[in-house]
């Protein structure tokens, strides 16, 4: 993990999921995923766009070609666990087709290297 994931996950955790700086008031939770390969716990900042029960998550790396690695860790271990604010939520990630999102606004510059994650609470 580099250190600006570092502060950020310690931040949110001492503030209930508040952070500063140039993340005040964005929509941030913690993800928790385990590695594709090596089955590693990891945690992830990511932003989210909450539509009813889901928290929907963009595999955007910041625009670059690729997903990031957290996306293919999703995909290989889709059952985990989500921090939002002080609480910790268990959910099952799918990942969202074009067609699938039904009127969820779509993340500007969405391309099929980016694609939407959707986190609903395990039941």
């Amino acid at each position: 993990m580099n250190d600006l994931n570092a502060s950020i996950i310690e931040e949110f955790r001492a503030n209930a999921g508040e952070l500063g700086g140039d993340f005040e008031g964005a929509p941030v939770l913690l993800l928790h995923s385990r590695g594709a390969r090596s089955g590693e716990p990891r945690v992830h900042p990511v932003m989210y766009l909450k539509d009813g029960e889901r928290y929907l998550v963009f595999a955007s790396k910041a625009g670059a070609d690729t997903n990031p690695a957290w996306y293919h860790n999703l995909v290989a271990h889709p059952d985990t666990t989500i921090e939002v604010g002080a609480g910790e939520v268990a959910v099952h990630a799918t990942e969202l087709g074009p067609s699938a999102s039904s009127g969820t606004p779509s993340r500007p510059g969405a391309s099929p290297a980016s694609p939407t994650t959707s986190a609903r609470p395990a039941a």
